[in-house]
């Protein structure tokens, strides 16, 4: 059975602070405020989907380029 913690972590933890901005940047395209003290317990599920099918969206979209460059 997998060992499911309930935590991601990254392949590349330099990544982090990447997809943090896309989160700020795919938030504020949506017209959805994020808080600034990092508590998102306020936010709704619909906007949390939305931001985070928006990022995975944009991630497939550079991953499709980078291999088609190959």
């Amino acid at each position: 059975m997998a060992n499911n913690s309930g935590s991601n972590q990254l392949v590349v933890p330099q990544a982090g602070a990447a997809l943090d901005q896309m989160k700020y940047e795919v938030a504020q395209e949506l017209g959805i405020s994020l808080p600034q003290d990092g508590y998102y317990g306020n936010i709704t599920t619909k906007d949390a989907g939305s931001i985070g099918g928006s990022i995975t969206r944009k991630l497939v979209q550079i991953a499709e380029q980078s291999l088609a460059g190959r």
